[in-house]
């Protein structure tokens, strides 16, 4: 039995970055030694095995061959006699295709480490066109590697595109897709993820919500990139910078995806885009299977992101309204998430990225003027049932009412 580190630990290692995972190859064993040797198999289609003590994964040698569609069509051999460069072979890119010996020697027959050196993202051998996947897994590398300079290899970028036209990446799962999806979400540059997707034709078969924004204009005082693809890309690159947290960046992806809706004889006004939003965001996260809390966030993004950019010009009872349908008395991390929201739209512009957004932290010390009503004091008043309510939420209008007067002088 010989035992090799591979993949992503021994590129990140290579990389100076701090290993997250931690896989392993066999070579000449047997799902039978393995499991003699304490190991747990977890792996139904093909032998993998869980560590009886690190719980790391311990995957049998193997080689992959393409029998039907899609990235399950697959039958894996996994005898004895398969060698390491077999089945680094069949990895995705160069730089997850090496592995790491005992005695700390690098195993590299595809050139990863010279394509680490070069910041280069390339497929392994023809074999990449049979995975539809991979066209998601490199742009979520591109994504990753962004910041220190990786690119993807044109000849790597032709085999997306050929997958792609190919019609594979319909046989993906929703669960894959939003998997990789989410990955990308949370690396450092969330919206090179979807620019190279847009590159190479994915974006428009897996996300034509988002792919459908390009091409639609706004109007240039306020957009001086006029196009919505363009300005969607811009704002969750704001909001990589302003919170790592899933559900913000994903409410910051789909925010505008109401304007797509909007007829072509209106552009390149988009009035009531946010409302129209709500039904596509639905359906999107249906689609994909989306965590209820990145929907719920993306949905109050969507319905007030253009009122709360006019929130010095709102009315109090307005602004306390904002605050009840955004039910921001029970969530108000969520809340203030939304108004973080309106901060990435608005710096997600040409020549608007450095300017100060004031209006989310108006907004957000008007919620915390509203918050000193004392409700038990509204009740030992003698106010009952509704009439509490309407008590309550006239206070909190009278204490935003007070802070806007304070605030203009």
């Amino acid at each position: 039995m010989h035992v090799f580190l591979v993949g992503g630990a021994v590129r990140d290692q290579l990389l100076g970055i701090e290993i997250k995972d931690r896989d392993y190859v066999v070579l000449h064993s047997t799902p039978e030694e393995m499991l003699k040797e304490g190991f747990t198999q977890v792996g139904k289609d093909f032998p993998v095995f869980l560590h009886p003590k690190t719980g790391d994964e311990y995957a049998l040698a193997r080689t992959e061959r393409k029998q039907g569609t899609g990235y399950t069509g697959f039958t894996c051999y996994a005898g004895q006699d398969v060698t390491l460069e077999e089945d680094l072979a069949r990895r995705d890119l160069t730089i997850n295709a090496m592995a790491q010996s005992s005695d700390d020697k690098i195993v590299d027959p595809y050139g990863g480490q010279q394509d680490l050196q070069n910041k280069i993202l390339q497929h392994v051998s023809p074999a990449f066109s049979e995975d539809p996947l991979r066209v998601l897994r490199v742009a979520r590398f591109a994504a990753r590697f962004h910041k220190i300079g990786f690119t993807i290899a044109p000849e790597t970028q032709k085999l997306m595109a050929d997958i792609v036209k190919g019609g594979e990446l319909q046989n993906l799962s929703p669960e894959r897709v939003w998997t990789e999806t989410e990955k990308a979400l949370q690396s450092d540059s969330p919206h090179i993820y979807f620019q190279v997707l847009r590159d190479c034709g994915a974006l428009a078969a897996l996300f034509p919500e988002i792919d459908n924004l390009y091409g639609v204009p706004a109007p240039k005082r306020w957009h001086p990139e006029i196009d919505t693809g363009i300005h969607t890309l811009m704002v969750v690159e704001q909001a990589s910078l302003l919170s790592d947290s899933l559900a913000f960046r994903f409410a910051c992806l789909v925010h505008d995806l109401g304007k797509a809706l909007t007829p072509p004889s209106e552009w390149p006004s988009h009035k009531g885009h946010g409302q129209k939003g709500l039904a596509v965001i639905k359906k999107f996260c249906k689609r994909l299977k989306v965590p209820n809390e990145c929907r719920d966030l993306a949905l109050i993004v969507s319905e007030f992101h253009t009122t709360i950019h006019t929130a010095f010009e709102l009315k109090a009872s307005t602004m306390v309204s904002i605050m009840d349908r955004c039910d921001a008395w029970r969530k108000p991390q969520r809340f203030h998430q939304m108004l973080q929201c309106c901060v990435a739209d608005s710096k997600g512009r040409t020549g608007f990225e450095l300017l100060p957004y004031p209006t989310a932290d108006y907004m957000w010390e008007a919620f915390q003027e509203a918050l000193k009503v004392d409700i038990q004091a509204i009740i030992k008043a003698g106010f009952k049932g509704a009439e509490i309510k309407q008590e309550l939420n006239q206070q909190r209008i009278q204490l935003v009412q007070a802070f806007k007067q304070q605030h203009s002088q």
